[in-house]
């Protein structure tokens, strides 16, 4: 059992709401849930889809082609009609679209007059076209009453009570008036309990598991979320959440708080990072550690601010000036984003580094549905030194040459008799400013040369993911995981498929390297997939081992691939 509903109309007809609400249900009940939102840079007017996919298996990514279509307005109809599949359904209301249609797939619910008459308030009409999906389907209303209690819990039990009713409404006139809907046969699920979430909470959600006491931003479609997120569980948890006055600033109060002695991070997307570029340099010759989520989006400067896009990898890897160490995750499913951002918060603390988890707006919005995040592997280890910590040394020395170019990182204020000296110069061990060629060779051999074969040591594989020896291979970062798994299922009945995922980008991994890169040798075809235009992660694998791919697929229009968008485009080497 595998649907797909699509809501489209305007910005600020309610959307969001209505498909958020049933996004819930339908993982309430039971199902496995996929959503994605396409949405438009403006308050008001334009027009906007939230697609949600549902099914009795798991799934991890969005189709073309759709079996509801519920159209807030005749705009989405005149775009969207070609995409419900024969036997599919579109619901709109005639009054509110002034138009009527003949044709069987359509049902013609009144939800703004439903919303009038019992609701008095044509602001319930959204209630009642959920109602009207729910009775489509037939799948009962008790958890979308129970979500009606607890989003106007604050409004009253007569604001409660009218809601639920309109939602009876709706549901009940599609459930009567939809002679063709047997025909979907919809199952119930197994009795199940999952968590729906997207990737900007899973970053969230990963940086307070891991300790992250600051967070500072300035909001910047998509990466905004992480900061809403955090600020709606600040007090819960004991974080500082600073909304600074740009990204100047946000870095820089991320990199303050960081030496202060707690764990810190910030965000932004691509034309925000841009501005944060000195700052990094800054962690880099500081040695202080920092996470930044990048989120990218298309570019160049404003770009398409509300689409999605994987081109900033090599602008991330290449930033700021001079030559310091830095790790790149970017994760393909919100599961890996959690993860991946407590990964990051110990890499970026034990060798004093700044760490990118970075997305783009299709991870971050699309919400996915999962058992569980099993927080037995998460990792914190505390490297920051208090007085009682450095008992026994007796000259301490921030830059303090080592084995590993990790020195004692200790909190300023707090290290008892100890002075804790940094500077953005050159220096030496004890933090000073140097001029001399010696210091300056050591300290690099320190920061860079020392630290990275250590931390190479620390990046996983890629994931292999089909036929353990593969003719076809593809090949794929960050948010397009989920796209190629779904896609490897269908074509390895009749191919020896694989697909290779790569979440954690750089350095790249020192583990079963010659494996990898020889499984990709030996492989008939190989095919590097991304939503860019110059195809940055080809380029990237080359210059690193020196492997070429036999092809490239690229997507650079704003949108995600579909299964269906890539399998089109497979057809012409498979």
């Amino acid at each position: 059992m595998d649907y797909t509903l699509r809501i489209g109309g305007e910005a600020g007809q309610g959307l969001q709401t209505i498909g958020g609400a049933l996004a819930k249900i339908f993982s309430r009940i039971g199902y496995h849930v996929f959503t994605h939102q396409d949405y438009m840079s403006r308050v008001r007017g334009g027009h906007n889809y939230y697609q949600i996919r549902f099914s009795d298996q798991k799934i991890s990514a969005s189709r073309e082609m759709v079996d509801i279509l519920l159209a807030l307005d005749l705009n989405t109809i005149e775009i969207h009609k070609k995409n419900v599949r024969k036997e599919g359904f579109i619901l709109y209301d005639s009054e509110t679209l002034k138009k009527k249609f003949d044709e069987p797939e359509f049902i013609d619910i009144p939800f703004k007059k439903i919303a009038l008459d019992v609701g008095k308030n044509s602001i319930m009409a959204n209630v009642v076209a959920t109602g009207a999906v729910l009775g489509l389907l037939d799948l009962g209303l008790e958890v979308l009453k129970d979500i009606l209690r607890k989003d106007f819990r604050e409004k009253g039990e007569e604001i409660i009570q009218k809601n639920i009713s309109c939602s009876e409404a709706g549901y009940n006139h599609a459930l009567t008036n939809c002679a063709r809907c047997e025909a979907f046969g919809i199952r119930e699920p197994e009795e199940r309990k999952l968590m729906l979430i997207n990737g900007v909470q899973a970053i969230g959600m990963g940086a307070l598991m891991s300790g992250c006491k600051f967070y500072s931003g300035y909001p910047m479609t998509p990466s905004t979320g992480i900061l809403e997120y955090l600020a709606s569980r600040a007090e819960d948890y004991g974080l500082v959440v600073e909304q600074a006055e740009d990204e100047i600033a946000a870095i820089n109060m991320a990199i303050g708080a960081s030496f202060a002695g707690v764990r810190a991070m910030t965000g932004s997307s691509g034309g925000g990072f841009a501005l944060m570029v000195e700052g990094l340099s800054l962690a880099g010759i500081t040695e202080t550690p920092i996470v930044i989520a990048e989120m990218q989006r298309p570019g160049p400067a404003t770009g398409l601010p509300t689409r999605t896009e994987q081109a900033d990898l090599l602008f991330v890897l290449h930033a700021g000036h001079g030559e310091f160490p830095r790790v790149i995750f970017e994760p393909g499913t919100p599961k890996q984003a959690f993860y991946l951002t407590n990964r990051a918060f110990e890499l970026a603390e034990k060798y004093q580094i700044p760490v990118f988890i970075q997305s783009d707006q299709y991870l971050g919005d699309t919400e996915w549905t999962f058992e569980n995040f099993d927080i037995e592997h998460l990792i914190y280890n505390d490297y920051r030194m208090r007085e009682k910590d450095l008992e026994g040394v007796e000259n301490y020395k921030r830059y303090k040459y080592s084995d590993t170019g990790i020195s004692l990182l200790a909190v300023p204020g707090e290290a008892g008799k100890h002075l804790v000296v940094v500077d953005s110069d050159e220096h030496d061990e004890e933090g000073h400013i140097i001029e001399d060629s010696e210091t300056r060779i050591k300290m690099v051999q320190k920061r860079l040369l020392k630290k990275l074969p250590l931390i190479k040591k620390e990046i996983e594989a890629p994931l292999l993911y089909g036929d353990p020896s593969p003719k076809i291979v593809l090949v794929g970062h960050g948010s397009t995981y989920g796209v190629l798994k779904e896609v490897v299922d269908t074509f390895s009945k009749d191919h020896k498929l694989a697909m290779m995922h790569f979440s954690q980008i750089y350095p790249l991994s020192e583990r079963d390297r010659f494996d990898y890169i020889e499984l990709l040798e030996k492989a008939d075809i190989t095919i590097c997939i991304e939503n860019n235009a110059s195809g940055q992660f080809a380029k990237l694998i080359k210059a690193e081992t020196g492997f070429e791919f036999s092809h490239q697929i690229s997507k650079y229009d704003g949108r995600p691939f579909t299964i269906e968008t890539l399998k089109e485009e497979l057809h012409a080497y498979i």
